[in-house]
């Protein structure tokens, strides 16, 4: 898999290789920042990043300091998911880069269709990204876990 060159802040590297992913890391920024996965346990996480496509950013000393992932057929469809920047990172355009990567990535698929469900936060990233809402929204549907 090769990697789209991005722009980025000056000692920031954006990769799509999964080798490079630092898998203690990628759970303690998601536990860490992102609420939706607070919960989750590292074994959890190991069983999303096999199942994923995955991307990072990384500092000039090679800290993962951003990741996100793509649930994808590789096809026709995509879910953008789990997009966390390291707080001590944040106000760098490093979440802007990142997700800019992974449509960069995800480009030459030629995907009808990338979803994704946006934080408050992260809603104008991802608009200055192309993104809008759901143009049929009602005609969505889930299923959910029980919790019981």
């Amino acid at each position: 898999m090769s990697t789209p060159t991005i722009a980025l802040p000056a000692g920031y590297a954006f990769s799509a290789d999964p080798a490079r992913l630092d898998h203690p890391r990628v759970h303690e920024l998601l536990t860490s920042y992102a609420f939706w996965a607070a919960d989750r346990t590292r074994a959890v996480q190991e069983a999303v990043i096999a199942g994923s496509r995955n991307y990072g950013v990384y500092s000039e000393a090679g800290e993962q300091v951003g990741y996100a992932r793509v649930v994808t057929d590789a096809v026709t469809f995509a879910w953008l998911a789990d997009v966390v920047v390291d707080l001590a990172h944040r106000g760098r355009g490093l979440g802007h880069a990142l997700v800019a990567g992974v449509v960069a990535d995800l480009e030459p698929l030629g995907l009808r269709r990338v979803a994704l469900k946006a934080s408050d936060e992260g809603r104008r990233v991802y608009e200055k990204l192309g993104w809008t809402p759901l143009v049929e929204a009602e005609t969505w549907m889930e299923r959910r876990a029980s919790t019981s």
